[in-house]
């Protein structure tokens, strides 16, 4: 089963940035699907940023043009660059993945804590 370890939050002030990492090992096959969510205490798991299965990036609407998610593929690593943060971004974030790692399902990490404050 594939393990997914992000890596990369932190404490940070309004305006500044971070760079998450998660690194995906053990039995994958095949990925369709590889992004970011995050979640916040009482509210549902919102998708932040991801590649689609055509390989296109796309964002929720609250972080384009601050964050960058990109991929280093013979690493089989994600990441998820940070600009401009803002207090409204504090939240657990996760890495995802869906596709054969070995079975066709969503995959987790533990998730990474980012705090924006001052």
């Amino acid at each position: 089963q594939v393990q997914l370890v992000e890596s990369g939050g932190g404490l940070v002030q309004p305006g500044g940035s971070l760079r998450l990492s998660c690194a995906a090992s053990g039995s994958i096959r095949s990925i369709y699907v590889m992004g970011w969510h995050r979640q916040t205490p009482g509210k549902q798991r919102e998708l932040v940023a991801q590649f689609t299965s055509a390989g296109i990036p796309n964002y929720v609407d609250s972080v384009k043009g601050r964050f960058t998610i990109s991929r280093d593929n013979a690493k089989n690593t994600l990441y998820l660059q940070m600009n401009s943060l803002k207090p409204e971004d504090t939240a657990v974030y996760y890495c995802n993945l869906f596709g054969h790692a070995p079975l066709l399902k969503d995959y987790w990490g533990q998730g990474t804590q980012v705090t924006v404050s001052s």
